[in-house]
């Protein structure tokens, strides 16, 4: 599976709908005034406040920090204490930290966040309420939930459509392995659209993270589309690759564009498989849809017969011969093979 960029989703987990930053974020859009917000504590910060008053032991809701936030300056919030520690703050850092933003808010927000390494919300007070999340040099524009169920269902839409591609090319080198015809482009179309699949499931959490439990039945059917994806790709991988190591077949395609993932030509070349000539699986794919089917044994019959067609052929006293198989399960294998070769004939 692609790497997850923990960050993004902590900042995401952390004002999703529902938890009371995201409410007191809803609540000061509702009433016109914008606000800054600091979230953390320590001598750094405190040394970057001035004026302003501190707050005693005063428990964080996000309706008292909607209150405070109608006055001009900014709030300080301890969310590990559950506190609002200080209210109309005037905030100065140091003004040579280069910004991007233009408002004097989201301009101090952000050098906030980078000299004291806390997280820094600020809302916008104009019409088109805009709330931004600043954490280690990274801006996250919080979204409404109804764009964010908007976007997750479309992805979902998206995500169906692959999986049902990728669905479709698996069968296709099915059939191309029982008939002794595969060519790399069989395989690599399936890797290229596992990966396809595996991005677009990736976009698809972020925004259900950033949904919290708004989405949960979006999350059920996007998971359930995901499922077997990895398996799938390194198994096809494994049967295939020439060259041996550690790093997936996801790892090894992260750097080339998604809208590159069509050119099959550069992806044999990044997977060190032939371009477009005649391959042969060693069986693990094969092997791995066996139900219960231990690993050891796996691999003994991979080792043992060293190619699909033999292994696909083999009698059940060939079977048996293999270390770990024996009677019942030589049985099982050649019922399971002779299946196989009726659905790649189909």
């Amino acid at each position: 599976m692609v790497s997850r960029p923990l960050d993004s989703y902590d900042v995401l987990r952390r004002f999703a709908p529902g938890t009371p930053l995201r409410i007191a974020v809803e609540l000061i859009h509702g009433q016109g005034t914008g606000a800054l917000i600091v979230i953390g504590s320590g001598s750094m910060l405190d040394a970057l406040c001035s004026g302003g008053f501190s707050l005693h032991e005063t428990t964080f809701t996000a309706q008292r920090l909607a209150e405070l936030s109608k006055m001009d300056g900014g709030i300080v919030v301890d969310d590990e204490r559950a506190l609002i520690t200080r209210a109309n703050v005037h905030f100065i850092p140091d003004p040579t930290i280069e910004t991007n933003e233009t408002g004097t808010r989201f301009r101090t927000a952000e050098r906030m966040a980078l000299q004291t390494g806390n997280d820094v919300l600020a809302v916008s007070e104009e019409s088109w309420r805009t709330a931004v999340v600043y954490r280690n040099g990274q801006r996250y524009e919080l979204a409404r939930p109804s764009d964010l169920l908007a976007s997750a269902n479309n992805s979902l839409n998206s995500l169906e459509r692959l999986r049902r591609r990728l669905q479709s090319a698996e069968d296709r080198l099915t059939r191309a392995e029982v008939d002794d015809v595969v060519s790399s482009r069989e395989v690599l179309l399936v890797l290229a659209r596992a990966t396809l699949v595996t991005r677009m499931f990736a976009e698809i959490e972020r925004t259900l993270v950033a949904l919290g439990g708004e989405a949960n039945l979006i999350t059920i059917q996007a998971t359930d589309l995901i499922e077997g994806v990895d398996d799938l790709a390194e198994n096809v991988f494994a049967d295939y690759r020439k060259r041996r190591g550690k790093k997936s077949v996801f790892d090894r395609l992260s750097a080339v564009p998604t809208e590159e993932l069509h050119d099959l030509s550069e992806l044999a070349q990044i997977l060190g498989f032939p371009d477009d000539e005649g391959m042969e699986p060693r069986g693990i794919r094969l092997l791995a849809r066996v139900p219960r089917l231990p690993d050891s044994v796996r691999r003994s019959l991979v080792n043992h017969f060293r190619g699909f067609q033999r292994l696909l052929h083999a009698s059940v006293a060939d079977l048996e011969k293999v270390e770990g198989v024996g009677r019942a399960r030589a049985h099982q294998l050649r019922r399971f093979f002779d299946r196989t070769i009726e659905m790649g004939d189909g």
